[in-house]
């Protein structure tokens, strides 16, 4: 079995990392390059830097602060928010981001997939897919959201994860925006549900509130990485506390100096 991820996510507005509760309520939690350095530092296995408000407010991702953090850090950088053409994934590579997380764009233009793996290779092609449990009981299921989260597409979760795989995403990176940021643990049936759907990895995103919800998300979620932001920038957890309880429960974990 390969050794399951820990990716601290860097979620961005202007220029500072943010938390909030369901995408909202937005509260400061450091500075995006010293935050990279230190996780690091912790033994992170990737980093993911996401520019929450770029699609929103029609802008590109803020390209320095990504440059200034890949100059810091050496475990793969993911990069998304206002990813709208093959240029922005172009300079993106350049400023030394390793894989490109695409939403927004992806729903708008399903083509653009195909056409981003065409060009720089599924290996760094990222789909990321905000979903929300349907309240319907007579049309159970979870629609994909975008415009961070403002907007409602109508899209099936499932059967949109299936389809960018087709198109040639080499990953997805699944949020449960009912999960996000309420650290009461993932949405469980989302993520084991696509991830029995599709081939390519899958990131789990939202909810985590300790150890054990992160151990359920990469074996019951049948999740390949957990995606982390309050409880480590807020230094309820870290991130070699994390991989000693998985390692203790038999779940494979890249090792560090840091974290045996």
């Amino acid at each position: 079995m390969l050794a399951k991820r820990i990716l601290p996510c860097l979620d961005v507005n202007a220029g500072r990392v943010v938390k909030g509760v369901n995408f909202v309520n937005l509260q400061d939690a450091g500075d995006p390059v010293e935050l990279a350095q230190v996780y690091n530092d912790a033994g992170a296995d990737e980093l993911v830097f996401l520019d929450i408000t770029a699609t929103h407010e029609r802008r590109d991702t803020i390209i320095d602060v990504v440059y200034r953090t890949a100059e810091k850090v050496f475990i793969p950088l993911t990069v998304g928010g206002g990813i709208q053409s093959l240029e922005n994934i172009k300079n993106l590579l350049r400023a030394g981001a390793d894989k490109i997380s695409i939403n927004s764009a992806a729903v708008k233009n399903p083509d653009f997939v195909n056409q981003a793996s065409d060009r720089f290779g599924n290996q760094c092609i990222v789909v990321a897919i905000d979903a929300r449990r349907r309240s319907d009981p007579g049309n159970p299921g979870w629609d994909v959201y975008v415009r961070g989260g403002r907007e409602n597409t109508g899209k099936d979760a499932i059967a949109w994860a299936k389809e960018v795989e087709q198109r040639g995403a080499g990953e997805l990176l699944v949020t449960s925006m009912d999960a996000d940021g309420t650290q009461a643990g993932y949405d469980l049936d989302l993520t084991r549900i696509i991830a029995e759907t599709v081939q390519i990895p899958v990131i789990a995103s939202g909810g985590a509130g300790n150890c054990e919800h992160i151990f359920q998300a990469l074996t019951t979620g049948k999740a390949e990485a957990a995606l982390l932001a309050s409880l480590l920038h807020y230094g309820q957890l870290s991130v070699a506390e994390i991989k000693a309880h998985l390692n203790a429960h038999q779940v494979p974990v890249r090792h560090t100096e840091v974290d045996i």
